[in-house]
């Protein structure tokens, strides 16, 4: 049985989740998929509507992984996801079953493909007193105060970008080293069994028309009301869910700040703007990957199936010859 790992990658709104479904059919002659989740904001189980988390019944056809295993509360960084995803990977080989990474976040596809920075772990109460201090200040009094410790971090992150801040203050005060000079060592750990890399990419066009009828769907499904419940929760606004594309333009218009065609307009545009990001950063970080183009003019959900034909026979090579 084989010891790969399919990865695919691609921006939102591609239709890389369905097109993992469909492929999951198709490596039934491999032992079947276990679908490993590599979305950074789709670990979060409150948020499965603004996240775009697959559905229960899709999760219900093909055993998903680290979908909505932690609270929206917690903090998922890319280090505890790669060990968490490692494991996923290792339990898949173990059932006999061909482990699929799929996600479009660049930062934790790096970090399981290339490996991961070795900054130490950070004492407990140092990432307390990062965050009390955060909280104290405020976010550009914290910047300031982070610039006289790590001044390139300081310049790079902008006041809004709380989890980033936080992470320098930390990783500074802790180990006497800035972040940058721990990223700029060789990273531990890169993946050690063979990988198929591909890629979901659409025309530009197409995922942003994707992009918006995803956002008017989200509104059907409840989203006001996910949100509702998820500010119910009462959320530190320097978590990570708090920044998902999305849910602070929904949170507005929970709270009676902007109308919902107001809100909508923005998650559209958010999301357009976060797969333009995507688009750029496959060109330039993941130009060796295995590129597949759907056919144009299309959703999502109605390639999905030709995708995955096209796609099929590059992973069938690949299992079978490694």
């Amino acid at each position: 049985m084989t010891k790969g790992v399919v990865v695919i990658a691609g921006p939102t709104a591609s239709g890389k989740s369905q097109v993992a479904l469909e492929l999951a059919d198709r490596l039934a002659e491999f032992g079947g998929a276990r679908i490993i989740n590599a979305d950074s904001m789709q670990v979060y189980r409150e948020l499965r509507i603004v996240t775009a988390r697959p559905s229960a019944a899709d999760e219900a056809r093909v055993q998903h992984r680290l979908y909505g295993v932690l609270s929206a509360l917690d903090i998922c960084s890319a280090g505890r996801w790669r060990a968490l995803a490692v494991a996923e990977i290792e339990r898949a080989h173990a059932e006999g079953a061909v482990p699929v990474v799929v996600g479009g976040t660049g930062l934790y596809l790096n970090v399981l493909l290339r490996g991961i920075a070795p900054v130490p772990a950070i004492p407990a109460e140092v990432r307390a007193a990062a965050r009390d201090r955060l909280r104290d200040l405020g976010p550009e009094a914290f910047r300031v105060e982070l610039g006289r410790l790590d001044g390139e971090a300081a310049a790079n992150i902008g006041a809004q970008d709380a989890q980033r801040l936080i992470r320098a203050w930390e990783v500074v005060t802790a180990t006497g080293a800035t972040l940058r000079s721990w990223q700029r060592r060789a990273p531990d750990n890169p993946l050690t069994v063979p990988a198929a890399r591909v890629l979901v990419m659409p025309v530009r066009a197409d995922v942003y028309a994707n992009c918006d009828a995803r956002v008017v769907r989200m509104v059907a499904e409840g989203v006001k009301e996910e949100i509702s419940a998820f500010e119910a929760l009462a959320p530190a606004d320097d978590l990570p869910a708090t920044r998902a594309v999305g849910v602070p333009e929904f949170r507005r218009w929970v709270h009676g700040e902007i109308p919902e065609s107001e809100a909508v307009a923005e998650v559209q545009q958010a999301s357009r703007n976060y797969a333009k990001r995507q688009f750029t950063w496959f060109r330039t970080q993941a130009a060796d990957w295995q590129a597949f183009a759907p056919p144009g003019g299309g959703r999502a959900a109605q390639y999905s199936e030709s995708l995955a034909d096209q796609i099929f026979p590059f992973i069938r090579r690949f299992l079978l010859t490694t």
